[in-house]
């Protein structure tokens, strides 16, 4: 993959989780604050725990650091898929900010 379509995907995925945020922030009492600097997305929960999206572009990755630990992600086939075999980004940042809001959540593209 080019490094151009690589930052057309991570783009996309960043803007998605930012569209995300907005809606879950509409239809639930999650009040997730969500910044963003250049390449690195920080969702902050009510209860003050955060979990940090960042482009990592030389490795083509994504990388999420969250309460139970941090996961890179690679695209593959048009989802970003983690390197460690366990699983889809959106899967992950659902269950990670479940678990951190305490509330039921669901992240997708």
């Amino acid at each position: 993959m080019t490094e151009i379509d690589y930052l057309d995907h991570a783009e996309a995925l960043l803007r998605a989780i930012e569209l995300a945020c907005d809606r879950i922030n509409d239809a639930t009492e999650a009040d997730i604050d969500n910044q963003r600097v250049g390449g690195m997305i920080t969702l902050t929960f009510a209860n003050g725990s955060q979990i940090i999206i960042n482009l990592q572009k030389p490795l083509q990755e994504v990388w999420m650091a969250a309460r139970s630990g941090g996961f890179h992600f690679r695209l593959v086939g048009g989802d970003w898929l983690d390197t460690k075999g366990q699983g889809e980004f959106f899967a992950h940042l659902s269950r990670c900010a479940s678990e951190q809001s305490g509330l039921t959540l669901r992240f997708n593209s």
